[in-house]
């Protein structure tokens, strides 16, 4: 198989190779790659999937002998962008990489491109927006903070996409990224200024930033932002995860819009996990029902059905349990799987995790590939790649003690460096994205710049 493997590879090289000598003599192609540049991209999609690990280096590392209480009892209603926490807490993942998560089903993506309706596309779309946020599910550990200037890159060929994302502020930290079809049919962009606020018992994230999907062969484009998230039982107790809010989608060519609202968990964890929400079209009609969870699969169902259903629910009696008062934060004993209403069609269903997840930061199989660094890649990435972040990858390799000496050595390399600009009165630049206006929605937006995989990494700064 690994044989038949490269061999296909080394055909799809030949012949993308001749594609690009008929093309390079048309200035009107000017995205063009080279086939130096070309050559190096299917070669780390040949290392990635000859090689995509199945674990991490090293199991998880133990929490039971840190308290977080002792370092954020006095942020109560603070900001916590500039605590500074022990890496004990982290994952071993930048949250660079962890926004590359979004792109775990893309083929959801495929699936919307593919199809002639728009409100059949609205209800794909809405399953990824929903997918996008699926893998926080029980991930209590957190990210590192990017350093600024820090990047991220994901080539999937075997998914049709690559991804490109870069550090573009530090105060206050703004993660801005770019994903784009191999065949162009869509780009996937946005910047995030993930907001956290400790309140006693839990931490609030408030992921503030726009998504943009555009769907290239039919000229829409879709926007929305993501849910809030809360974990809770930050003091005692198993630490447990919840999202909610309303989340509203646009397609700004047709005026379609899907409403989803991320119900909180409520008292006695009813709602825990539970998505419902409707498109309806530019006239304010209701088209489709959306329901389900975030953490196991969305249906989409006609109204009239989902309403008679909801009706002969509440006269059977349906909605009525003998609940006992909890603690408004113990974890809630988790419900039954999500009922199936009658001619209902699935939207999506989460990929199962590996069954060492809870040994592994509860990554997904996906996460776990996402840090993976073969000696041959290192010479093919920007040097701001955060696969060559020694603290993280200290991390994932067990060593709590390197891990956090290298943080604090990184960290301290940013303030030297920032105290040097400001000492020359010189300004940070960003390397692939500016500061610009979102063409659909008329907000400040980064925008990608282009030119990251010609691969051109001379003026890239040291930050490792």
């Amino acid at each position: 198989h690994l044989e038949l493997l490269l061999v296909l590879r080394v055909a799809s090289i030949n012949t993308c190779m001749l594609h690009i000598r008929k093309q390079q003599s048309n200035s009107l192609h000017q995205n063009i790659c080279t086939p130096q540049s070309l050559s190096t991209f299917l070669l780390l999609n040949i290392i990635f999937l000859i090689r995509s690990r199945k674990k991490l280096p090293a199991e998880m590392i133990s929490r039971n002998n840190f308290s977080v209480w002792n370092i954020l009892k006095k942020c109560i209603g603070m900001e916590l962008s500039k605590i500074a926490m022990p890496v004990v807490f982290n994952e071993p993942l930048s949250f660079l990489q962890r926004i590359s998560e979004y792109m775990e089903h893309t083929h959801l993506i495929h699936k919307a491109c593919s199809l002639s309706d728009s409100i059949d596309r609205m209800q794909v779309v809405a399953a990824f927006a929903v997918s996008a946020v699926a893998s926080q599910w029980e991930r209590t550990g957190k990210p590192f903070n990017p350093l600024l200037g820090e990047t991220y890159e994901l080539t999937r060929e075997d998914e049709g996409y690559r991804l490109i994302s870069e550090q573009v502020s530090h105060h206050p930290p703004i993660s801005a990224f770019h994903a784009e079809s191999l065949k162009k049919e869509f780009e996937f962009h946005g910047s995030i200024y993930p907001k956290l606020k400790f309140w006693g018992k839990s931490v609030e994230a408030e992921p503030k930033g726009t998504m943009t999907l555009e769907l290239l062969k039919h000229k829409e484009a879709y926007t929305w932002t993501n849910p809030m998230c809360c974990v809770h039982n930050i003091i005692l107790g198993k630490l447990w995860i919840e999202q909610y809010g309303t989340v509203e989608i646009v397609n700004h060519r047709t005026g379609d819009k899907c409403v989803l609202n991320f119900k909180p968990c409520g008292m006695f964890g009813k709602e825990l996990h539970k998505v419902e929400g409707h498109i309806q079209d530019k006239s304010k009609k209701k088209r489709r029902v959306i329901y389900g969870k975030w953490t196991e699969c969305m249906y989409s169902v006609d109204p009239k059905v989902y309403e008679a259903y909801k009706k002969s629910e509440k006269k059977s009696g349906g909605e009525s349990k003998n609940c006992e008062a909890e603690e408004a934060d113990e974890m809630p004993e988790v419900q039954e799987t999500v009922t199936v209403i009658p001619g209902s069609a699935l939207l999506w269903r989460i990929t199962p995790r590996p069954a060492h997840s809870a040994q592994m930061y509860n990554f997904t199989s996906f996460a776990i590939t996402l840090n993976e660094l073969e000696p041959s890649m290192e010479r093919l990435l920007s040097p701001t790649d955060c696969r060559l972040r020694p603290d993280i990858r200290a991390m994932e390799n067990g060593d709590i003690d390197l891990a956090s000496s290298e943080k604090e050595r990184l960290e301290e390399k940013q303030r030297a460096a920032r105290r040097e600009r400001s000492k020359d009165e010189e300004e940070w630049s960003t390397r692939w994205f500016q500061m610009g206006t979102n063409p659909h929605t008329g907000a400040e937006d980064w925008l990608y710049t282009g030119g990251y995989f010609d691969r051109n990494f001379t003026d890239c700064p040291n930050i490792y």
